[in-house]
């Protein structure tokens, strides 16, 4: 696949290596020729340093052949202006990051579309969307819903109090039967898609396949019935994650913004015209002013601000004064693992997020979302299953998939949900939860595309 990134910032940089390991062809377009050799330093791909507004540039670039442009440089016009540009020159689909809202709303997206604009990504309000799920639910390190809920997935870290779960083979934990799948597992710095024979240790991560209706099940089986419900967050910087965390606050949470730059104080106000959102002028280091603000009264503590180390440090000081549950914004890939280490609680990472969500439009089989586990090394797909695809010609136990790859769950076209095991036969229009180490998806394509011909017999996988 022929890939064009333009812009060679966070975002950009991250994608190209993630792609580079899938051996794509991809070209990375920045007018900042530094920029472009810090972002692709030791990554095997064409730079070329030209405006990704210059069409001679974009022609330079092979965009006439491209299967997919992204524009993801720090000015969103800049990013439609390029996209429109590149589908107009010939790129098959077009992205486009944007710093507006308003553009996401749905009856926006076929105008966009129109445009030459193939989809829209506003990295925070992704971030934002993640913040939401974790405080509501305290007890769970990431929440991931699929078709609108009917799956759910709950990555859950394993104390004492989960201690009949440890030393014992999930395929005796985790039967045929049982209402709960354990579909990864990340263990220090290894993510493991288990099979059978694995065990639970105490400081897992696991992550478990439910529907809702079990999801309580499952808080009693691993101890987390004591973590209070949140209904007052503290957020320690105002950018953009905090205003459009706060946008998406349910009716029965409060929040207090404490941000340090008076003039952004002023500007949130204005932003955030809501009664249940208070904004502080102070430093949210300041450990007096948390005190004052009545941290020891909040179930749940956001550190947002552009800085990791200061946001990884607000959570472990707001965890000593008794905050439950703790959400840092961690934007420096490397300190992802230490911050897990350290305990601080829900990590962000909105390259990782945005990178999913790109990811998921390079698939050529029809898959509804993606998600990175952002803690993990492993994403979830959600895939739909073609007519005459392979795996619908033999149950799950005989298709032969590759050992780092779990199906977690179907959504029949009617709407039932249902966990898989060995002996389920998949559906032509299913959808199917697919977990898999990152960068592995693509693979997982050819289960589930209309085959060509001749590649079921190839297979073995004719009736």
């Amino acid at each position: 696949m022929k890939i064009i990134i333009a812009g060679a910032g966070a975002v950009g940089s991250h994608l190209a290596t993630l792609l580079t390991r899938e051996n794509h062809d991809i070209v990375i377009l920045d007018s900042d020729a530094d920029k472009l050799s810090a972002a692709t330093e030791g990554l095997d791909l064409m730079t070329l340093a030209v405006s990704p507004t210059s069409i001679m540039g974009l022609k330079e670039a092979g965009v006439p052949q491209s299967d997919l442009f992204i524009a993801v440089t720090p000015s969103e016009t800049k990013n439609m202006t390029c996209c429109m540009l590149a589908h107009s020159l010939g790129a098959k689909k077009t992205v486009a990051r944007i710093d507006n809202s308003e553009y996401l709303q749905p009856g926006n997206i076929q105008f966009f579309h129109n445009m030459g604009i193939g989809s829209l990504i506003y990295p925070e309000v992704l971030a934002a969307q993640e913040i939401i799920d974790g405080v509501k639910r305290s007890w769970v390190r990431q929440w991931c819903e699929v078709h609108g809920g009917a799956l759910i997935t709950l990555g859950i870290k394993l104390r004492e109090e989960a201690s009949q779960l440890f030393g014992k083979q999930l395929k005796d934990l985790c039967p045929p039967d049982s209402p709960y799948h354990i579909v990864a597992i990340k263990r220090d710095e290894d993510t493991i898609i288990p099979g059978g024979f694995d065990k639970l240790q105490l400081g897992d991560i696991a992550y478990f396949m439910t529907t809702r209706r079990y999801v309580q099940n499952i808080r009693q089986l691993v101890g987390k019935e004591s973590y209070p419900d949140v209904k007052k967050l503290m957020i320690m910087g105002g950018g953009r994650i905090a205003v459009q965390t706060c946008h998406m606050l349910p009716d029965y949470m409060e929040a207090k913004v404490i941000e340090h730059d008076v003039n952004r104080c002023q500007q949130l106000m204005e932003l955030l015209d809501n009664d249940d959102v208070l904004v502080i002028n102070g430093d949210g280091r300041d450990t007096q002013l948390l005190l004052n603000e009545g941290i020891k009264q909040t179930q749940a503590f956001c550190a947002l601000t552009p800085e990791t180390e200061t946001n990884i440090l607000a959570c472990l000081a707001a965890k000593r004064m008794g905050v439950r549950k703790t959400v840092a914004l961690v934007e420096n890939q490397d300190y992802i693992t230490m911050a897990e280490k350290l305990d601080i609680g829900t990590i962000i990472n909105k390259k990782a997020i945005s990178a999913s969500h790109i990811y998921q439009m390079m698939l050529d089989a029809d898959v509804a979302s993606v998600k990175s586990l952002t803690i993990a090394d492993a994403e979830v797909a959600e895939f739909v299953a073609a007519e005459d695809s392979i795996v619908t010609k033999k149950p799950v136990m005989k298709l032969g998939l590759p050992s780092d790859v779990a199906i977690g769950g179907i959504v029949r076209p009617d709407g039932e949900a249902f966990l898989v095991n060995g002996r389920t036969q998949i559906q032509p229009h299913d959808r199917v939860v697919i977990f898999t180490r990152s960068n592995q998806l693509q693979h997982m394509e050819r289960y589930f595309q209309k085959p060509k011909t001749g590649l079921l017999n190839a297979l073995g996988l004719c009736n």
